[in-house]
């Protein structure tokens, strides 16, 4: 069994003044356009709902595309099971939060050079997409 290192995770984290729903279809255009794939949309709040279980809204966008997960797999057989990337999208505190964690920190326990450039390649893509939101970042408080 390989052990993977271990440690704080690199994520890029951010405030928008727009709401969860919103965001997340900003989001989903953007990828649609670059063109990368949405491999899943994952709405916790709505899948709760439909049980009868109220809370904030908590969504999940998976991001990949066939391409680069040949690369991947290429590469590293094994860091499979790290793809799709992912953006998760919350409610905090009447706000929606942004969170991706960074392909570099994704592959990073692998120790692969062909993984770091494809992270590199990866995150100048995700640094784009969530570029789309830039215009509606929340001003943080000093």
């Amino acid at each position: 069994m390989r052990r993977l290192n271990q440690g704080k995770f690199d994520v890029k984290t951010f405030t928008v003044k727009l709401d969860t729903d919103k965001t997340a279809q900003l989001l989903i255009e953007a990828v649609a356009a670059y063109p990368m794939g949405l491999v899943a949309h994952i709405n916790g709040q709505a899948n709760c709902a439909k049980r009868g279980i109220q809370v904030p809204a908590d969504q999940i966008l998976e991001i990949f595309r066939p391409d680069l997960a040949v690369r991947v797999w290429a590469a590293e057989k094994s860091a499979g099971i790290d793809i799709p990337l992912r953006i998760h999208l919350y409610q905090k505190d009447g706000k929606t939060v942004v969170t991706y964690r960074t392909a570099r920190e994704v592959f990073a326990p692998y120790v692969n050079p062909e993984l770091e450039r494809i992270a590199d390649e990866l995150d100048g893509i995700f640094d784009q997409l969530l570029a789309i939101l830039e215009p509606h970042c929340a001003q943080e408080a000093a």
